[in-house]
């Protein structure tokens, strides 16, 4: 993705707090997986989150970042799917504490992916949540970016390609210590 078209969907995003979350995940996706193949990509039973997986993918290779190249689990894998099309869920029993396992959750995610996730938090794993309103899936990620929802954009999407294009390129620093703490304790009071 081009400098254009990245600032031109960055203006899509509400600003300041989102805006700023998007960042920090970004930035914590970016530094997630140490190695080719630590990071899964995994969505809701409904929704596949196999754009993401592709852009993602494609920037990682652009910035010379292969450990960004997500491998996508899919809930149901079609016969004769293509090998790097063709992870199922059971992947997600497999995982070790070097991997990262980021949730793509439109809706609310259901029990089965709720306890891989929280079964791959155990083992170790980070976990990563882009989540619209799901109390159940932030409560078990290390990282959540929890996206507004709004009749006229799909903010989900927007964030995606975002974060996408940013986290393999390193373009935003590492929140500080102290920032990240605010953060929490504000969240805590509202």
């Amino acid at each position: 993705m081009n400098v254009r078209d990245l600032a031109s969907l960055r203006r899509l995003l509400p600003g300041g707090r989102f805006h700023d979350e998007v960042v920090e995940f970004s930035s914590a996706l970016g530094q997630a997986p140490k190695s080719v193949g630590e990071l899964l990509l995994v969505g809701t039973e409904v929704h596949e989150p196999w754009h993401f997986a592709a852009h993602l993918g494609d920037e990682a290779r652009w910035n010379g970042r292969p450990e960004l190249a997500p491998t996508l689990v899919r809930w149901q894998v079609p016969p004769g799917a293509r090998p790097h099309l063709s992870i199922g869920l059971e992947r997600l029993e497999a995982v070790r504490a070097n991997e990262a396992l980021l949730v793509v959750s439109p809706d609310a995610a259901a029990e089965q992916l709720l306890d891989r996730v929280e079964d791959a938090r155990r083992c170790g794993a980070v976990v990563l949540a882009m989540e619209t309103d799901d109390p159940d899936l932030r409560g078990l990620a290390h990282e959540t970016l929890t996206v507004p929802t709004s009749p006229d954009v799909s903010y989900l999407d927007v964030a995606q390609h975002v974060i996408s294009a940013t986290a393999p390129a390193g373009q935003f620093p590492r929140r500080s210590v102290r920032s990240r703490l605010a953060r929490m304790l504000e969240r805590s009071q509202a």
